[in-house]
């Protein structure tokens, strides 16, 4: 098979950790040509989407992992499969390519994950279709209404919907004499709306991501444990990585989700677990595939292109 990825700039990702490296180490070892696309070359010409693509060597060395052997402009039809993996944020932008892909889909082109489901999950808000499944939660640019959910609950976080790596989130309590500044910070005065939940105190066992392949439940997961003193567990703000089996609790909310976001097209999809509680449905580019795959025999990136191998069977 041909498959296309689109990616971030090559030298800026992180071969040591990024999922989509190792979805692309897995392509090849399995005898697939890899390409990558740069979001920025999607174009649209009389109703034909193409992109300059560049065929890649792709190694094992995390400090040349990949070789441009040969660039050219294809229509992305010509793919066998084509991988939406641009990190966020999730601007217009980032819409504009879901609407260009969603051009390339019409056409019979294979995209994952569906870059309608992409542009229509928002990572954050999609947990309001899983209410059963969260803490409290409320949405809102309206200060009198964050106000009211914190004197309520008395210990929250706050969290902008289009952050990602833990940026802008805040632990607020009911006594917390900077609530005020930092709702205005985070509302930009009420103009940006914003997520509160009820803070979870299991935090201090881990931010657990799981991973869901293809409608199937991976049985690991990457617990990202706080830093002495932090609130987040995100990698990207100093947390810890542990591998763990998933829980009966973890594995009863991600087979609820499981066969909902399969359905809607969403072939990689990493929720993130906080206790026994859903917090987040991440779409755009999950990661922590590389983490489970070191310490334990769940190779998620593998299971990616057998699902690809699949749908061209």
């Amino acid at each position: 098979m041909k498959i296309a990825f689109i990616v971030d700039p090559l030298e800026k990702l992180k071969a040591y950790k990024d999922s989509s490296v190792a979805m692309m180490r897995a392509a090849t070892a399995r005898g697939h040509a890899v390409f990558a696309i740069q979001r920025s070359a999607l174009r649209v010409r009389d109703g034909e989407v193409r992109a300059r693509a560049a065929a890649l060597a792709v190694s094992s060395d995390d400090h040349a992992w990949y070789r441009t052997e040969s660039e050219h402009d294809l229509a992305l039809t010509e793919f066998d499969a084509v991988l939406m993996r641009q990190d966020p944020p999730f601007d217009f932008e980032y819409v504009t390519a879901t609407w260009m892909l969603e051009r390339a889909q019409a056409a019979g082109a294979r995209v994952w994950n569906n870059p309608r489901a992409i542009r229509d999950h928002s990572e954050k808000l999609s947990i309001a279709e899983f209410p059963q499944l969260t803490v409290p939660t409320l949405v809102t640019r309206a200060a009198e209404d964050l106000d009211a959910f914190i004197d309520e609950l008395g210990d929250t976080i706050l969290k902008p919907l289009d952050g990602m790596g833990g940026i802008g989130i805040f632990r607020v309590r009911r006594d917390d004499p900077n609530r005020n500044a930092i709702i205005e910070t985070l509302t930009l005065n009420g103009r940006n709306t914003v997520m509160a939940q009820r803070y979870i105190p299991a935090i201090s066992e881990g931010d657990k991501r799981i991973l869901i392949i293809a409608g199937e439940v991976m049985p690991y997961c990457l617990a990202r444990i706080p830093k002495a003193g932090e609130t987040r567990g995100n990698l990207a703000a100093g947390g810890r990585g542990e591998v763990r089996p998933i829980s009966a609790r973890d594995r009863e909310i991600a087979e609820t989700l499981a066969p909902v976001l399969w359905s809607r097209g969403l072939l990689i999809v990493g929720i993130d677990v906080i206790g026994d509680y859903l917090t987040e449905i991440n779409v755009t580019s999950p990661t922590c595939m590389v983490e489970i795959a070191r310490e334990s025999d769940c190779n998620a990136a593998e299971k990616v292109i057998l699902a690809l191998e699949r749908d061209r069977a």
